[in-house]
């Protein structure tokens, strides 16, 4: 778990995060919950967006994403979220 100033450092890295993940009319598949792992893997911390015309809000989806790939729910502002999973060999010091 992460403490609340982890949590501000890691919401400051975020800002200059370009969106990578989109959720639109499909919904959260099985494919995007890949992809977020693999992003997860590569990245540590990722940006998504929910498109209006997706089924779920934003909370809804970064909570779901977020125990399906074993990652934390960072931040969540109007349609955009930030994930953050740590790897062993952390880009993060924390």
């Amino acid at each position: 778990m992460l403490s609340s100033k982890q949590r501000a450092l890691l919401r400051g890295f975020a800002n200059d995060l370009p969106t990578i993940l989109q959720i639109g009319k499909g919904g959260i598949t099985e494919t995007l919950c890949r992809q977020a792992d693999e992003a997860l893997l590569a990245r540590e911390l990722i940006k998504l967006r929910v498109l209006e015309n997706a089924p779920v809000n934003a909370r809804e989806a970064a909570e779901e994403i977020a125990g399906r790939v074993s990652a934390q729910v960072i931040q969540v502002i109007g349609t955009r979220a930030v994930l953050f999973r740590q790897n062993k060999e952390s880009r993060f010091q924390l």
